[in-house]
């Protein structure tokens, strides 16, 4: 029988305790170990806690956390529902070194790990931090921000994975794994409530069918509404509803032989991500937005047109066989993915519809610039991993993946010749540029991989991991236009079409040492290399004579410890790194505001290096009270050559034919033929700081629990504080976010046995106003104008109350 496991706080940001079921691999010859607070709290007074255990899969064998030599953060299901954590996207509240940059719509947003992550957004590029569902990688981001529900536990591994977890995985690894089939008839509903129109439910219902076959079912809705009022429209905005089924059927068809089919599929419709205008010095734009909507870091008001959206759905059926040999399990994971996605961005980001006139500006009007995107993706997995704690462990296995991915868009904007004044209606000629394309990449990926653990004498141990992967892409498309009769191609990428082809090999691995004091205390030292594949652009480009992106390397190095106090009062795990990148994969974005040109363009950085140092720890001085602790220091630079120089930068630079500055706004001229040509204001970048990565990050969290009767409750406060951030690649200062702390508190009360639970919470307790991305306005955006700001607004950059209600049968 196996012995009910608890998570205990591991990650600092983590808010509650609570049970979940261990893994399929327990441990033999358990030891007591940490007690988890949750139990605690549910065991009455006379009685002893059980032995705990965390138990995670972060290098696909059942182990320790304390005895896996890498830093891994891992939280129970219940603890994240604790904390209000409901998304991906909000995994950063609960994780040191993982943040989160939103974009104009999940697709264009991205994580990061130790400040490494995917730094350009065109689909033929997969992520720097892998998401993996019950073993199954998403191969693109965007499938990676969705609900959370009916989860067993998360794990983010930090730093390069690529010899267990393949090769989109230079950063990271967050791995969610959902709730397996049990063999009792239960289930459980919870509703949360919360203000500015949330409204949250999910559930979920086990059941067992005959002796060997098991099933369960849950779901979830979301109706999140808008925390932006849009002026012009009268409406809130920035909303979504979103919903969602899971079912899995397990079947033990011998003692030794399981098999769990699972199918989930879920839709969003978000009702777009407008950006808020948070500093704006154009008199144009403060008339072209009006008089209701003054920019200031409070304002939550916009006026556009509303015509942005997101909209999604995703489908993914598994099947995941174990035969358990005794010393070791072979695991076959079959799985099928159909993702589908249209969106609609509105860059101009103001009521534009009529049209008005806005000067000598390019454009009047840019509401058309949608997209959408599908792929079917299949992929097989087979490996064998040694079962149990023993002098040599392994795993080892093949890896096979194809993707099939179609891609289109179109864009379309107006100018207006003439005007009575700007913000005035259009009196003059109205002209109009577009562009479309249209495109399909295709990709094969196998590899095999292999990695073990040696106990060499006494408690040092040898790890040793090799991962031999090849790809080939292709590539095929086509940029047409213009959209209507009368309009002039979009400026940027002339008409063209074509295909590309490209494949390539990689050896990648990991090497290193660990010392077991004793079952509870380890050090390690590793070095792992890592990579992420070349890669063909599919969004508008050159698709006849493009070479795409050169692969990313990664050589990554690794000094930790992990400690479990005796008795479970204090826990402790440290990590000292540095990942050196050669190659970061980037994107720039081309902009001349004279021309009007947006345009982004796939790259690679000259270096990269992220160093730095993660602590984790937890004390529990009494059977009630707890408190979480974590820091991040993280020194993150880059090298990145050409990229446009800040719009407010882009007059009075000095032209360079040689000995090129850095770090400074610069045009360069060339001489070809006798003609000599000067290139927009550029600025090579040495040693800046990489996006949404601040240097430092802080989180405290005490929590008291105290049973009393048939009655448990608790009260708990979360502090999280990070430095400051920069949000762009060029470095420029005005799109910098400085330090800020936010706190969140809860009080709960539930029944000893969980049957019923109740949590109020507060979100940002002191109301402080933070930014998950800063961008200059493209709108009348040029040299003398280049100071106005907007912003992307979550919402919880506003205080706000909610409570949540659970049961359980």
């Amino acid at each position: 029988m196996v012995r009910p496991r608890h998570f205990g706080m591991v990650s600092g940001l983590a808010l509650a305790f609570a049970s979940f079921p261990a893994a399929a691999q327990t441990d033999p010859a358990p030891a007591p170990t940490p007690v988890d607070a949750a139990q605690v709290a549910s065991t009455p007074a006379s009685a002893e806690p059980e032995a705990t255990e965390i138990i995670v899969t972060a290098q696909k064998r059942s182990e320790r956390l304390v005895q896996v030599p890498l830093a891994v953060t891992a939280i129970s299901g219940s603890a994240l529902a604790g904390q209000q954590i409901n998304d991906t996207s909000s995994l950063t509240r609960a994780v040191p070194s993982l943040s989160f940059q939103a974009g104009n719509n999940p697709g264009n947003a991205s994580f990061r790990i130790r400040g490494v992550g995917t730094q350009l957004f065109s689909l033929g590029v997969e992520s720097a931090v892998s998401v993996v569902v019950d073993g199954v990688v998403a191969p693109r981001q965007a499938q990676g921000f969705s609900d959370l529900a009916d989860l067993e536990r998360v794990e983010v591994l930090r730093g390069p994975q690529g010899t267990l977890f393949g090769k989109n995985a230079t950063a990271g690894v967050i791995s969610i794994v959902t709730q397996r089939p049990g063999k009792e008839f239960g289930g459980s509903v919870e509703a949360t409530v919360a203000e500015q129109g949330e409204y949250r439910v999910n559930g979920t219902v086990t059941t067992p069918i005959s002796e060997t076959l098991r099933a369960r079912v849950s779901g979830f809705y979301n109706d999140v509404g808008g925390h932006i009022y849009n002026v012009a429209k009268n409406k809130d905005v920035n909303g979504y509803k979103s919903w969602g089924v899971r079912g899995k059927l397990a079947w033990d068809a011998t003692p030794d032989l399981t098999f769990l089919l699972t199918g989930d599929y879920r839709e969003m419709d978000a009702d777009g991500n407008s950006r808020v205008p948070v500093r704006v010095t154009t008199a144009g734009i403060a008339t072209l937005l009006g008089p209701d909507v003054i920019a200031s870091p409070s304002n939550r008001n916009v006026s556009n047109d509303d015509l942005s959206y997101y909209r999604t759905k995703s489908t993914i059926v598994s099947l995941q066989g174990d035969w358990d040999l005794g010393a070791a399990t072979i695991t076959s994971i079959s799985a099928f993915q159909r993702y589908i996605e249209a969106d609609q961005f509105e860059p101009d980001q103001i009521a534009s519809d009529p049209l008005r006139f806005v000067g000598t500006f390019p454009y009047a009007q840019w509401n058309q610039n949608s997209s959408r995107f599908a792929y079917n993706n299949y992929s097989e997995e087979l490996r064998i991993g040694s079962n149990g704690n023993r002098d040599f462990t392994y795993v080892a296995g093949i890896f096979y993946a194809h993707l099939d991915l179609d891609r289109a868009g179109v864009r379309r904007r107006l100018n207006c010749s003439a005007g009575a004044a700007i913000g005035g209606a259009c009196t003059g000629t109205v002209t109009a540029t577009s562009s479309g394309y249209s495109g399909n990449f295709t990709s094969d990926n196998v590899a095999a991989f292999g990695q073990i653990d040696w106990r060499l004498v006494g408690g040092l141990h040898l790890i040793a991991g090799l991962r031999e992967q090849h790809e080939k892409q292709t590539v095929t498309g086509s940029v047409f236009g213009p959209l209507v009769a009368g309009d002039t191609l979009f400026p940027g990428t002339p008409i063209n079409s074509g295909t590309r082809s490209r494949s390539g090999s990689a050896t990648t691995g990991k090497a290193g040492l660990r010392y077991e004091f004793n079952r509870n205390l380890q050090v390690y030292a590793s070095y792992t290399r890592g990579y992420k594949a070349f890669a063909l652009d599919i969004d508008i480009t050159d698709y006849a004579n493009q070479t795409g992106i050169a692969p990313e390397h990664v050589n990554a190095y690794e000094l930790g410890a992990k400690w479990q106090a005796p008795g479970g009062v204090f826990d402790i795990s440290t990590a000292l790194f540095r990942s050196d990148f050669q190659n970061l994969q980037i994107q720039s974005l081309l902009t001349n505001v004279a021309t009007g040109t947006f345009v982004t363009v796939l790259g690679n950085a000259g270096k990269s290096r992220s160093q730095g140092f993660e602590v984790e720890a937890t004390a529990r001085p009494s059977r009630n009270f707890s408190v979480a602790a974590n820091f991040t220091l993280i020194d993150a630079t880059v090298d990145v050559p050409g990229q446009s120089c800040p719009i407010q930068l882009q007059t009075g630079v000095t032209a360079y034919s040689s000995n090129f500055p850095v770090n400074q706004c610069y045009a360069r001229t060339t001489t070809v033929g006798g003609v000599t040509t000067t290139s927009s204001p550029i600025i090579d970048v040495v040693g800046g700081q990489l996006p949404a990565t601040p240097r430092y990050r802080v989180g405290v969290t005490p929590r008291y629990e105290r049973a009393f009767g048939n009655l448990s409750g608790f009260v708990q406060v979360a502090l999280n504080y990070q430095s400051d951030t920069i949000f762009a690649l060029n470095q420029d200062p005005l799109l910098k976010q400085d330090g800020y702390a936010i706190v969140d508190a809860s009080i709960g009360l539930r029944q000893i046995d969980s049957r019923w639970n109740v949590t109020l919470f507060v979100r940002n307790l002191f109301n402080h106003t933070y930014y998950s991305q800063l961008n200059h306005g493209t709108i009348l955006a040029n040299a003398t104008n280049g100071t106005d700001l907007w912003a992307n607004i979550n919402k919880d950059a506003n205080r706000y109350f909610g409570t949540t209600f659970g049961v359980k049968f």
